[in-house]
C-alpha cells in the first residue's frame, strides 16, 4: 500500500516526490500550504524523496503521530453521505480522472487489495490496512 500512496503522491511520475508533487496531492485534498511548510516537510528527507525515503519518513510519521484522522478525513471528502464507504465506480472514476488520472492497469493494481462491500470502498478499512491493523488488533 506504501507503493501505492508514493506513487498518488508522486504526480509527475518521476520516481520522486518534489514541490510540486506535494502542492499538487494538497490541492486535490483542498490545501494550500504555503511554500515554507513544503520546503519544510522536504528538509525531512536527506536528498531527494525517492520511494526508500518516502517508506523511512512514512513508517516514522505513522508510529509517532495519529495520522488517522487525516487518512479518513481525505476519504471523508468523498464521502457524501458519511457512511464510511465510497461507491467503487465513483471512486474509480476520481482516480481516473481527477489529480493523476490513474490509468486503468494501475487502478486494477490497487484495486485488487481494496476492502470493498456491495461495491463499495470502505475507507476506514483502507485506513487500519495503510496503518497495519488487523482485525484481530481492533478485538
Amino acid at each position: 500500500m506504501a507503493e501505492e500512496a508514493f506513487t498518488m503522491i508522486d504526480q509527475d511520475r518521476d520516481g520522486f516526490i518534489g514541490m510540486e508533487d506535494l502542492k499538487d496531492m494538497f490541492s486535490s485534498l483542498g490545501r494550500v500550504p504555503s511554500d515554507e511548510d513544503l520546503k519544510g516537510m522536504l528538509k525531512e528527507c536527506p536528498g531527494q524523496l525517492n520511494f526508500t525515503s518516502f517508506l523511512t519518513l512514512f513508517g516514522d510519521k505513522v508510529s509517532g503521530t495519529d495520522p488517522e484522522g487525516t487518512l479518513r478525513n481525505a476519504f471523508c471528502m468523498f464521502d457524501e453521505d458519511n457512511q464510511g464507504f465510497i461507491p467503487e465506480d465513483y471512486l474509480k472514476d476520481l482516480l481516473e480522472n481527477m489529480g493523476d488520472n490513474f490509468t486503468k492497469e494501475e487502478i486494477k493494481n490497487v484495486w485488487k487489495d481494496a476492502p470493498l462491500d456491495n461495491k463499495k470502498f470502505d475507507y476506514n478499512a483502507m485506513v487500519d490496512i495503510i496503518k497495519g491493523k488487523s482485525k484481530e488488533d481492533e478485538e
